[in-house]
């Protein structure tokens, strides 16, 4: 009987989700696209005086940010999730609903490549993919993040599941030009809306197609190009423009001229050319038989060579010529990284349909089971560490929890708050023009009025009565915040591993805290996570390992601080 792909498959969703609800918070480098996503989703868009009411309800115009984002991504999120936004309880949910539905996108579209990989290189081949997309960390754990990049990647996934589908069956030419004009249509429309480095990886892979005498620039090229570049810009300039109220407006040509062409980019740090091949692609892939073995047995073997040919030779190109730009992350390569699984799984599947041939292909695939064991756990231990990074969104959830008889809250959050957390979703709506409100069950929050204040002048900072209106602070350094102050709870952070050898204790000095506020405030998900690997050291460290372990440890990062005076 034949085995089925789609159990595997099903994986890739599964495990976004998974990832999602393990760690709920976001980080800085989303803030725009989740603060944006709530100011649609929440306030609506504005007909008449547009400039005053996003002035009023808006998070981009009290932080722009050095260059303007586009909003597009936001609006198209907000309007998934509107109509199910009735069936959650507050906002907090709203945001893992948001966050849900955009991972839901990207695992539609990893699922859709695969069946692609299916289709070129066999049913095993799609098995391994699914295993090996399912075990690798970043891709899984961001694809729920609202990063421009996850926006573009699912673009980027269907484009690459054209160019594939164009190699695998003997199609007329009429059919593999309609899919090579796909492919380039979503590349461009993405790299024109979303990230513009997409557009080297459009040359690499327009310049292989002509190479390799695929394609007619008149039939595919020049209409591809022209008519993406026009649909992203439709796309994006009436949209951007009338909610940055600048007419007219290209977010992402002004963040490539301002990081590229300005050379800003390098001001965020530079890394040596062979950064991307030698840091970030290992451990984007995560388990290394994919890139030590598979992907050169795809290579090796004739069966698959030129339809992995078809992918790895752009893939990598791109990747080569963007090693060039000083500012390096891996965000920035990241479409790539379903690209080289599926020529991975190609050559992983050859190995499989051979183990009963040979001791050396038994062996070999004995090993490739136990890698795809060894990242699944690999994963899990980094999603676990990665979710102890977010005290800003820890410590606002474990401020709602303190009792307070106040009906009105004025709470402060300074700057690691804001990048580690602190979102619009998370704070308590209660203004009667929100949607939110009727997610408010508790008619005691009902009452209460929540005032959130994110100020970074470092002028009013250091004046004292800027500080006397707030009942409750958010700090990451409690000697700054001006007036009398007690520290009801302490949120702690990752703070790095520590090997340690027999004999040495493990285990963090917690800081005392004053009031039962914080008795209240605790239990929170990086006391549960230091908990849990506190206890598998008690259970592995002695019997297992001989008295060695590997310690994680956790740090101070927010405090939150009561005003005494109220």
């Amino acid at each position: 009987m034949a085995i089925s792909t789609w159990p595997f498959l099903l994986l890739i969703p599964a495990f976004i989700v998974i990832h999602l609800f393990v760690s709920p918070y976001t980080k800085v480098e989303e803030s725009f696209n989740i603060q944006a996503t709530h100011d649609i989703l929440i306030h609506g868009i504005p007909g008449s005086n547009a400039d005053q009411f996003l002035t009023a309800n808006y998070d981009h115009i009290s932080f722009p940010g050095s260059v303007p984002r586009t909003f597009a991504g936001a609006l198209i999120l907000s309007g998934l999730s509107r109509p199910l936004v009735g069936l959650l309880n507050n906002a907090a949910h709203v945001q893992l609903l948001v966050r849900g539905v955009l991972g839901l996108c990207n695992a539609f579209s990893l699922v859709a490549f695969g069946r692609s990989v299916q289709k070129a290189f066999g049913t095993t081949a799609g098995i391994w993919y699914a295993l090996f997309q399912a075990s690798q960390f970043h891709v899984i754990y961001y694809a729920s993040r609202t990063l421009p990049n996850m926006f573009a990647f699912v673009f980027s996934n269907f484009a690459l599941r054209a160019l594939l589908n164009a190699h695998t069956v003997s199609y007329s030419r009429e059919d593999v030009n309609r899919r090579l004009r796909l492919c380039l249509y979503l590349f461009t429309i993405a790299g024109i809306v979303f990230r513009s480095e997409l557009a080297i990886l459009v040359g690499t892979i327009t310049l292989y197609l002509l190479v390799t005498q695929r394609v007619s620039m008149i039939k595919v090229i020049i209409p591809a190009g022209v008519g993406g570049l026009m649909i992203g810009l439709l796309c994006t300039v009436p949209i951007d423009s009338f909610l940055w109220q600048s007419f007219p407006l290209w977010p992402e040509w002004i963040a490539f001229y301002y990081n590229t062409i300005q050379g800003h980019s390098a001001d965020w740090g530079v890394s040596p050319w062979h950064f991307y091949f030698f840091n970030a692609l290992p451990r984007l892939l995560l388990n290394p038989a994919t890139y030590l073995l598979c992907i050169p047995v795809a290579v090796l073997n004739a069966a698959t060579r030129s339809r992995s040919l078809s992918l790895l030779i752009p893939l990598l190109s791109f990747v080569a010529l963007y090693s060039f730009l000083p500012h390096k992350e891996w965000r920035f390569i990241i479409y790539v990284i379903p690209g080289l699984t599926g020529v991975a799984s190609a050559g992983a599947s050859w190995l499989w349909t051979r183990r009963s041939k040979s001791a050396i292909y038994a062996l070999l695939s004995l090993s490739l089971l136990l890698s795809v064991l060894a990242s699944f756990a690999a994963s899990t231990t980094l999603l676990a560490l990665s979710s102890l990074n977010y005290p800003g969104g820890a410590a606002l959830d474990a401020l709602h929890s303190i009792p307070t008889h106040q009906n009105h809250v004025h709470v402060y959050a300074d700057n690691l708050a804001c990048q580690t957390g602190v979102t619009r979703f998370l704070e308590q709506h209660s203004a009667p023009q929100t949607i939110l409100d009727v997610l408010e069950a508790d008619e005691a929050l009902q009452a209460r009025v929540w005032t959130y204040d994110k100020t970074e002048d470092p002028t009013m900072l250091l004046d004292p009565l800027f500080w006397t209106k707030f009942d409750y602070v958010l700090a990451e350094r409690p000697e700054k915040i001006i007036g009398s102050w007690d520290v009801v709870h302490v949120v702690y952070g990752f703070g790095g591993v520590r090997v340690l050898k027999p004999g040495q204790e493990s285990g963090v000095v917690l800081e005392e805290v004053g009031g039962a506020e914080s008795m209240q405030a605790g239990g929170h998900w990086t006391d549960r996570v230091a908990g849990a690997w506190k206890a598998l050291e008690g259970v592995l460290r002695e019997k297992l390992l001989r008295g060695h372990w590997v310690e994680v440890k956790m740090e101070p990062r927010i405090r939150i601080l009561h005003n005494l005076m109220k």
